[in-house]
């Protein structure tokens, strides 16, 4: 597929359950003094998610042009040394304000990899928190991905890469990733330096992260 039947298989099948389509935000955000650059979908959201903002919808869907040149979740140490990060991207976003939560967010997520998409679901594996630093264990993204998966194709993991924040302050909540396997061919640092692997938690290309569910 082309990054344009992606994008617009997306939108459609958001589109379909109920989210309006909203266009992508300025590169370089009107409204934000806080960021250089739009670096993820969010943002353009981030007054609804604080309370500030009402809109005529309670869910919406985008995709949204990126810069990870600033802010928390900056990348560009990580460009050139890995396929995966880019100094410009377009994230594809769902968002519920109030609406549905993560039994939902988890079957939209599942359905349109492994269904529309044709993903093989037995190349992919799924990650939740497995609660840290006082904050408890994601259970229900556990129950939930149970409908889906096989409890040996859940793994945990930790605030480092299952809790999701912006800043010190603001939204946060724990997360739930989506990682397919592309294959033992692809290099690994840790492989030729003698030892095994990490799996989703290497820095290789081995495992892809394909979706993100963030649990504000």
């Amino acid at each position: 597929m082309t990054a344009d039947q992606i994008r617009s298989a997306f939108l459609r099948y958001f589109e379909e359950r109920g989210h309006r389509v909203v266009r992508s935000s300025p590169l370089v955000p009107q409204n934000d003094p806080t960021l250089l650059f739009a670096n993820a979908g969010m943002n353009q959201f981030k007054d609804v998610f604080l309370g500030k903002e009402k809109r005529d919808y309670t869910r919406a869907a985008s995709s949204q042009k990126c810069v990870r040149a600033g802010g928390k979740q900056n990348d560009l140490e990580n460009v050139g040394h890995t396929a995966r990060h880019h100094t410009f991207f377009e994230m594809l976003g769902n968002f519920s304000f109030g609406d549905y939560f993560k039994k939902e967010a988890i079957a939209f997520a599942w359905e349109f990899l492994t269904r529309d998409l044709g993903l093989d679901a037995s190349r992919l594996v799924v990650t939740i928190f497995k609660g840290e630093e006082g904050v408890p264990r994601d259970e229900e993204a556990h129950r939930f991905w149970l409908g889906h998966v096989s409890a040996d194709r859940i793994l945990e993991l930790g605030a480092k890469d299952n809790f999701w924040a912006m800043g010190e302050t603001g939204p946060c909540g724990p997360c739930s990733e989506i990682h397919s396997f592309q294959g033992d061919s692809l290099p690994c640092p840790e492989v030729e330096g003698g030892r095994a692997c990490l799996g989703v938690e290497c820095e290789c290309d081995r495992w892809l992260e394909v979706w993100n569910l963030v649990f504000m």
